[in-house]
């Protein structure tokens, strides 16, 4: 279950945003490494289904490789960018953490090639952006189709968090 403050701490981050790009992360065909995939389909239902104005909302399946993105959000020029991925970092399977942008080096991130700190170091050469990295503990990076349990609870806890702020 996801915390009040985490909820409070996406609250806090999105505050006075002109405009957020959510970029999910991960490897369509491995279980649990595929939340950020996840994350980002689900959202766009919700948000076509709640009529939500998109026009300050960016929802990017960026896969396994974000960096083919860039060109997408310089042009989007968002205020904010929340990135998240499946992390390897030593806690319980479905726990979620604000990985701050000095840290990312740090966690091991999923399966993608490039490095995300390469990655958010060239956006930022372009942009004026707001920074929040949210990884997902992962129960299983196996191939396969299903997310674990907890981390599909701890995914939609977080789609039902964004979706009612951003609403």
């Amino acid at each position: 279950m996801i915390s009040i403050s985490i909820k409070n701490e996406i609250k806090v981050f999105l505050n006075n945003f002109e405009k957020v790009a959510i970029l999910g992360i991960g490897n369509e065909l491995r279980e649990d490494d595929k939340v950020g995939l996840y994350i980002i389909e689900k959202l766009s239902e919700g948000i076509k289904n709640k009529n939500l104005d998109e026009s300050s909302l960016v929802l990017i399946n960026a896969g396994s490789v974000p960096e083919n993105f860039t060109r997408l959000i310089k042009q989007e020029n968002p205020s904010h960018l929340i990135i998240i991925d499946a992390a390897l970092m030593d806690k319980e399977p479905g726990e979620l953490k604000f990985v701050k942008k000095e840290e990312i080096a740090d966690v091991n991130i999923s399966t993608h090639s490039l490095s995300l700190n390469f990655l958010i170091n060239y956006l930022e050469k372009f942009l004026s952006i707001e920074l929040l990295f949210i990884g997902i503990q992962p129960l299983n990076m196996d191939l396969g189709n299903n997310l674990s349990v907890k981390v599909k609870r701890s995914a939609d806890e977080l789609i039902s968090i964004f979706l009612s702020l951003l609403s």
